[in-house]
């Protein structure tokens, strides 16, 4: 047997109201994020091997293609950039807007992520 339930009004009321209320905020994990995003290409290994990109420890506060990383594009490697965390956000945001040449496509639109990885590529090296 199946019962039919009949909201009220105010019982209807009460659900839209529900539907409108923000999402809880859960704090994203920066490292799990760069991990996803970045980690097929990047390390942030202190002292860790560059493979199919720089290794990113210690980047924030660092001349853009400054390490040993030998197969930097001329374009990255003639940009002049530091990389502060505003850098590096507009960088990631659109890395071929803010550099053009650069062999870096991936970009990361979302603003939370974006902070999130950057708050992981901000701390202490020592991993």
């Amino acid at each position: 047997m199946i019962k039919k339930f009949l909201l009220s009004a105010p019982a209807l009321g009460l659900v839209a109201m529900a539907s409108n209320l923000p999402a809880q905020s859960v704090p994203l994990n920066g490292a799990q994020l760069f991990t996803q995003r970045c980690g097929s290409c990047h390390t942030v290994t202190a002292g860790g091997r560059a493979t199919l990109a720089p290794n990113l420890a210690g980047i924030v506060g660092r001349k853009a293609a400054s390490t040993s990383f030998a197969t930097y594009s001329p374009a990255l490697k003639n940009s002049k950039l530091v990389w502060t965390r505003a850098n590096l956000d507009t960088y990631l945001s659109g890395p071929t807007k803010m550099v053009p040449g650069t062999r870096m496509v991936i970009s990361v639109t979302n603003p939370q992520q974006r902070s999130a990885i950057l708050d992981h590529l901000a701390r202490p090296a020592a991993r």
